[in-house]
């Protein structure tokens, strides 16, 4: 093989194949009182994963999709909320998660109305809620650092890779800011989003 081959064969593949899933969230800008704010859900308490924790609505990007066309349909189907009313925005930058997948936040605007023409699906929304943006700007959030570990497999090769007995892993860590707006936690992935466009403004 040469490398114009490696480098032809590279470029077919690209975007192809088994990948991690990747997920998309809106991030929903709404006009109140004269300010800026952000809307949030929480999760139905009978759904199987983060019941009755506080997030974007949002889901993960099917074959075909771009993070903005997976937003906006996710955003449909749990606050039936059609395109109509949402004027996109920038992405935010992605984020990844501990456990290894990646979200595409995408800012979005709800055009006027959008109060009378909501309706959470209660099979995934339990209620939705907003957030004055000052308050994240005015606010700094509570932040954790949590450790990560390496534990090993009983078979890893330690020995024919000449680690010493008792060889001592590098540990890594990630922060998770919180939240708290009227006794609703908002933290984690969720709050990582917000606390990055907060700093850019």
């Amino acid at each position: 093989m040469t490398y114009g081959e490696l480098t032809d064969r590279l470029a077919q593949k690209s975007g192809t194949g088994k990948q991690q899933q990747s997920y998309a969230v809106l991030v929903p800008v709404v006009e109140e009182h004269g300010e800026l704010s952000l809307l949030f859900e929480v999760r139905a308490a009978s759904l199987r994963t983060q019941p009755g924790e506080v997030c974007f609505p949002g889901g993960a990007i099917e074959l075909g999709e771009d993070p903005a066309g997976a937003a906006l349909r996710e955003t449909e189907e749990e606050l039936g909320l059609g395109a109509s009313f949402v004027e996109l925005g920038p992405a935010l930058g992605r984020e990844r998660h501990a456990s290894g997948f990646w979200t595409e936040p995408v800012l979005a605007r709800l055009n006027s109305g959008w109060r009378e023409a909501i309706h959470p699906s209660p099979a995934e929304v339990q209620e939705v809620f907003t957030v004055p943006l000052d308050f994240f700007r005015r606010t700094p959030p509570e932040v954790y650092r949590c450790a990560v570990v390496t534990v090993p497999p009983e078979d890893f090769p330690s020995a024919a890779l000449g680690f010493p007995e008792g060889y001592s892993w590098r540990e890594g860590a990630f922060e998770v800011p919180v939240w708290f707006w009227e006794n609703r936690p908002i933290w984690g992935l969720t709050a990582r989003i917000v606390r990055r466009l907060a700093g850019r403004l």
